[in-house]
């Protein structure tokens, strides 16, 4: 599983674009009076207005090269603020393995950066935005996660434990053992290295087998086969 096209909404599309393309330097490819889209090594984050509500914000990450962490993680705060999580800033995920830094971007989003020992590539040049691989994982918040987790369960996404699905836990979901997760979880769990706790915003989410995936409007969780 890929996640090809992340759509996320934001309140703030002028300084995300100014956040995103002119601070970190990721390239646009492609734009409209209502939405931007970047380069995310192979995938695209769009950000759009149109029919926005309110402030959403989302938690997503970006896999980065596994050899590459302290050079990415210098690079990072020398654009933006670093956030902490018990005076940390960085966290050590000893069971994957991988270790992360996370920010805030202006729409208030929990962004991180992580490097997967085992299932990311290294890259020997200085590290540059370019390197950033791919979207990592996407929180996917939900009013009933078990039953949406049995929806991801009939397309082949799988609890990566094997753990049943619950209302309180956070449920790290996905087809193959490539750093790819859909975080699947119910209101109210706060976000790692932030005081947010999760809330259902609108998303649409596009995977490599064509699957479209997400949250409505109405808060309702929607899959689209290509198939059918």
């Amino acid at each position: 599983m890929e996640i090809k096209l992340l759509m996320l909404q934001s309140a703030q599309l002028e300084t995300m674009k100014e956040f995103y393309v002119e601070c970190l330097g990721f390239a646009l490819c492609g734009e409209s009076p209502n939405s931007f889209q970047i380069q995310v090594g192979t995938s695209i984050l769009e950000f759009t207005d149109e029919n926005v509500s309110g402030a959403p914000y989302y938690h997503f990450a970006f896999n980065i090269p596994s050899n590459q962490f302290q050079e990415a993680k210098a690079w990072l705060k020398g654009k933006t603020t670093l956030l902490l999580e018990d005076g940390e800033d960085e966290a050590d995920f000893s069971f994957w393995p991988a270790h992360a830094c996370y920010f805030e971007d202006p729409s208030g989003n929990i962004v991180e950066l992580i490097a997967r020992y085992k299932e990311n590539p290294t890259k020997e040049a200085p590290f540059t935005v370019n390197h950033i691989l791919n979207i990592s994982e996407i929180g996917l918040v939900v009013i009933d996660a078990p039953e949406v987790g049995e929806q991801l369960k009939a397309i082949n996404i799988l609890e990566s434990d094997n753990e049943p699905i619950t209302r309180s836990s956070l449920h790290f979901m996905q087809e193959n053992k490539n750093g790819v997760f859909i975080i699947l979880t119910s209101v109210g769990r706060r976000w790692l290295f932030s005081e947010k706790k999760s809330n259902i915003f609108p998303l649409k989410i596009t995977l490599d087998n064509h699957f479209v995936l997400g949250v409505n409007e109405q808060n309702e969780f929607f899959i689209n086969n290509p198939d059918s």
